[in-house]
């Protein structure tokens, strides 16, 4: 594949991805990737205690309020927090 002139190999690009990631694992009654699983480990949460969303989206939020999360850690919890609710949303709705 060209791009701007500069020849690149597709394959150097897929090799690079990590489509599992974005893979939901079962943590107890909820789902949770392996990415956020990740974010929440380098924040010190221990996700795996936690038996609902609703728990864990309390403690994340416990979190963002510390006057001390680093603002790109902020960042991450936030994209967490909104997948996890997100996620609480569709699994309680009534259908």
């Amino acid at each position: 594949m060209i791009v701007n002139g500069k020849k690149y190999e597709l394959d150097d690009f897929l090799k690079d991805l990590d489509l599992s990631r974005d893979m939901l694992v079962g943590k107890g009654n909820y789902l949770l990737t392996k990415r956020e699983i990740e974010i929440l480990r380098l924040n010190d949460i221990d996700y795996e205690k936690y038996s609902n969303y609703k728990d864990l989206m309390f403690i994340i939020n416990e979190v963002l309020d510390d006057e001390f999360t680093d603002s790109d850690d902020a960042s991450e919890l936030e994209w967490v927090l909104e997948n996890i609710s997100e996620r609480d949303y569709y699994s309680n709705t009534t259908k």
